[in-house]
């Protein structure tokens, strides 16, 4: 917990100064109002401060698939849990993460739970990470609990890493190919609008064209809004979402996403029927188990309708009933639900679940990996044939109205040598000449 330095006075008018514990500033106030004392000057220590200043510091996920790995051993090896903590305080070496497990520790030895301690710093441990933890905690099953985090953590940071080397190469295409353009609409294109002026004025100017000289004429009078409007939007997005209401129209949106929306919703169901099977199989209520369970979805709105489904449960319904009106199951999954409550055998159905579920959405993730790369490839080869083709196409209309006006004059001319002058070889060259040029 955090001190406060403060300064306060007596009964008797004298002053005091020192230094006291508490969770928070009001909390050391009721302190100082109970020992007698009228507090002039209250403030976080220094060290609190940086203690406060780690909490909003991040652990790489690598260091904290260590920590959950080791944790796991420990407590399997059958280590008490402070003195699991204590070995990897004194092992760790990331600053962050030395700080948030001696505050962990500390209100583990006051008899706090593990999940609650550690929910204290969540810009380290996700929610995911402590609904799975406190799911361990509840089923008695915490080092199978860590051990299948640091298997998440793991599984998550390969895939990020295959992404981000599938669209290393793209990205920077991107990326290069999106100033070249920029600098082409600002200074190279309001070049060529001159050109294109009798073409606009007669109305046969192509639509690519118009619409390719409109975005240079703003960017060349508007361009500066472009690197004012994206930090702004970013910043009122992260505002925007970081509500209860806003994370959940967050999640909503992730699930209706083409494609990934589909991968996301698995892996989420996969991890309710995971920890679901694990709680059932160590002798949790199914009642006590939805509820710890639905929150590994690390979906809100998957989230709901489990706890909608639990409701329902309650009143004597059976699990698989519920589960398909939410309509975010997939009926085989909610099939093979209903024969494991028919054959009494539900919590191996339910794990059972999950090793599939795992294992379709990995292929299914590698496959979308793969397309990355062609795929931004092929948008950004479209974008260039559509500034390409708004520039040459008035350039090909030109060209054809050149080429039909001097096959008319030519036809012209060489009627009026044939017409106008005697049979002679010039003339006949002359004819001839003009001909060609038809």
């Amino acid at each position: 917990m955090p001190e406060f330095r403060y300064i306060a006075r007596e009964f008797s008018g004298t002053q005091v100064e020192g230094t006291l514990t508490a969770g928070n500033q009001r909390e050391a106030l009721g302190q100082l109002s109970a020992r007698g004392l009228f507090p002039i000057q209250i403030a976080m220590a220094a060290s609190s401060a940086a203690h406060r200043d780690n909490k909003r510091r991040r652990v790489p996920a690598r260091v904290l698939s260590v920590f959950y790995t080791q944790l796991s051993d420990l407590l399997r090896a059958g280590v008490p849990l402070l003195r699991s903590l204590d070995l990897l305080i004194r092992q760790t070496r990331h600053v962050t993460l030395k700080m948030v497990l001696q505050q962990a520790r500390d209100q583990v030895a006051d008899g706090t739970r593990l999940a609650e301690a550690l929910r204290q710093h969540p810009t380290v441990f996700s929610e995911l990470t402590i609904s799975m933890i406190r799911a361990g905690e509840e089923g008695s099953f915490l080092e199978d609990a860590l051990q299948r985090i640091a298997t998440f953590t793991e599984h998550q940071e390969e895939l990020k890493g295959r992404v981000i080397g599938a669209m290393a190469y793209p990205a920077f295409l991107v990326a290069v190919g999106s100033l070249i353009l920029i600098a082409m609409l600002i200074f190279f294109v309001p070049k060529f609008e001159p050109l294109f002026d009798k073409m606009r004025e007669e109305g046969t100017l192509p639509w690519a064209t118009t619409a390719l000289l409109t975005l240079s004429s703003f960017l060349q009078s508007n361009g500066w809004l472009g690197l004012v409007a994206v930090p702004l939007s970013i910043i009122a997005a992260r505002k925007h979402f970081s509500n209860e209401s806003g994370r959940r129209r967050l999640d909503e949106l992730r699930l209706k996403i083409f494609g990934v929306g589909n991968v996301i919703r698995s892996l989420a169901i996969a991890r309710f029927c995971r920890v679901l099977g694990t709680l059932l199989h160590n002798g949790v209520p199914i009642l006590d188990s939805l509820r710890i369970a639905k929150d590994a979805t690390g979906n809100r709105v998957l989230s709901e309708a489990i706890a909608t489904a639990a409701d329902r449960v309650s009143s004597g319904r059976s699990l698989a009933q519920p589960l398909s009106e939410c309509r975010h199951f997939p009926l085989d999954v909610i099939e093979m639900i209903s024969v494991g409550e028919e054959a009494n055998n539900l919590e191996m159905v339910l794990i059972t679940i999950a090793d599939k579920m795992e294992r379709q959405t990995n292929r299914q993730l590698d496959l979308t990996v793969r397309l990355l790369e062609p795929l931004m490839l092929v948008i950004m080869a479209g974008v260039i044939l559509f500034v390409l083709l708004a520039l040459m196409l008035p350039i090909f209309n030109s060209s054809s109205t050149m080429w039909n006006a001097r096959r008319i004059l030519g036809s012209c001319v060489g009627r009026v040598c044939q017409n106008l002058f005697p049979p002679h070889p010039v003339r006949h060259t002359a004819v001839q000449f003009f001909s060609v040029l038809r």
